[in-house]
C-alpha cells in the first residue's frame, strides 16, 4: 500500500449564527463545504536510489554503446509497465567532433488525452569520458554517472511509479533527454575543444526544435540534474529565474513547505546552460532546474562531477526524498483552470 500525505488547500467554514429579538440562533443556512485536501502519493527513496543503482548497473550509458541501449529499453519498458504511453524519439546528432550519435529521447505520457500537461525531465546518458579527474591517465575514460544523470532519472522513475496508481488532474510528460553530456572535451590536447556552439544538451535542443508532438504545450517544466548526492543544497538557478522566476518560487515555497528548507535554499546561485535552457530559449516553455550547487567546490558541482568516482556513493536517499517530495507535491496541487 503506498502512505500518502495531504497538503490541505482550505480550512473548514466556520458556522454562521444570527440574532434574533435578543436570543442567539443558529442560522437556517447550511455552512460553505470544506475545501478538500489534495492526496500527494508518498515518494519512496529506496525505491528511487533502486532505479538509481538499475541504471549504473549497466555501466556508462554513452551513446552508440550496447550498455546505452540496454538502459534506455530497460528504462522504456519500465515507463509502459507504469501505464504510461511511451515514444521513443530516436534522431542522428552529431558531436562537436563530428561522431555521429544514434540517440533516443525517451517520452512517457500519463493520461496523454489530457490537455492540460505538465513536463518533467532529466537525462539519462552518462559523461563519454572523466575530463576533470584528477588523475590525467582517466580523462578519456566514461563515467557511470550516478550523480550526473541517473539520479534525475532514477527520481522521475519513482515519480511515474506513483502516477501508476495516483492519477494528477494535469496529464504529466516525463521526457528522458539524451546525449546531454557529450559537450566538449576539456583536456588541452583536444583540437576540437571551441569547435561547436551549443555542444552540449544535444537531445534537449533536438526536442525542443521538433517536439514529440507538433502542437505539443505544457504549463510548464521541471527538470532534475544532479539531485542524489549527500547533503545536496540546491539553490535558485540563475536561467531557471530569468525565464520562469515565478515557477521557481512556487517550487522552492512547496520545499519549505513540506519540510526541506535545508535542501532548497533561498538564495540565487549560479548559470547553469542545462537541458532547461534550450526548452525555454527554443521552445518557449517555461522550464526550471533542480541542479546541486556545491559552494566548496570550485566549479559548483561537487569534486566527484565529470570523474570516475561519480558512483554509488554519492547517491544519498534523503536527497533524493527531498526533491521527489517536492516535485510530487507541486503536480499534485496543480488543478485545471
Amino acid at each position: 500500500m503506498i502512505k500518502a500525505f495531504p497538503i490541505l488547500l482550505g480550512i473548514a467554514a466556520l458556522a454562521v449564527t444570527a440574532c434574533n429579538g435578543g436570543t442567539e440562533k443558529q442560522a437556517s443556512q447550511p455552512a460553505e463545504p470544506t475545501a478538500a485536501a489534495v492526496v500527494v502519493p508518498a515518494f519512496n527513496a529506496d525505491s528511487a536510489y533502486s532505479f538509481v543503482k538499475a541504471q549504473v548497473d549497466f555501466g556508462p550509458r554513452v551513446p552508440n554503446s550496447k550498455e546505452h541501449r540496454a538502459c534506455g529499453d530497460y528504462l522504456a519498458a519500465k515507463l509502459k509497465e507504469y501505464g504510461a504511453e511511451v515514444i521513443n524519439q530516436e534522431a542522428e546528432l552529431v558531436a562537436y567532433d563530428g561522431t555521429r550519435l544514434n540517440a533516443r529521447n525517451i517520452i512517457a505520457q500519463f493520461q496523454p488525452e489530457k490537455k492540460g500537461r505538465i513536463m518533467l525531465c532529466a537525462h539519462w546518458d552518462s559523461r563519454p569520458w572523466a575530463d576533470s579527474d584528477p588523475d590525467a591517465s582517466k580523462h578519456r575514460t566514461p563515467i557511470l554517472g550516478a550523480n550526473d544523470g541517473a539520479s534525475g532519472v532514477g527520481v522521475l522513475m519513482e515519480i511515474a511509479r506513483a502516477l501508476s496508481t495516483t492519477p494528477t488532474e494535469l496529464g504529466i510528460d516525463i521526457i528522458l533527454f539524451d546525449a546531454e553530456d557529450y559537450g566538449t572535451h576539456n583536456a588541452d590536447d583536444d583540437p576540437a575543444r571551441e569547435s561547436m556552439d551549443h555542444s552540449w544538451a544535444l537531445g534537449s535542443q533536438y526536442w525542443s526544435r521538433r517536439p514529440h508532438k507538433s502542437d505539443y504545450n505544457a504549463r510548464y517544466g521541471i527538470l532534475l540534474d544532479l539531485v542524489g548526492a549527500p547533503g545536496s543544497t540546491f539553490y535558485k538557478e540563475g536561467i531557471s529565474v530569468a525565464y520562469a522566476g515565478e515557477l521557481v518560487d512556487k517550487i522552492w515555497a512547496m520545499a519549505h513547505k513540506i519540510g526541506h528548507a535545508k535542501y532548497f535554499i533561498n538564495e540565487k546561485g549560479g548559470y547553469v546552460t542545462d537541458d532547461h535552457f534550450y526548452v525555454n530559449e527554443f521552445m518557449g516553455l517555461p522550464c526550471v532546474d533542480i541542479i546541486n550547487y556545491d559552494k566548496e567546490s570550485e566549479n559548483g558541482f561537487g569534486k566527484y562531477h565529470h570523474t570516475i568516482k561519480d558512483d554509488m556513493e554519492w547517491i544519498d536517499r534523503e536527497s533524493l526524498r527531498a526533491v521527489g517530495e517536492t516535485v510530487l507535491a507541486v503536480i499534485y496541487n496543480e488543478k485545471r483552470r
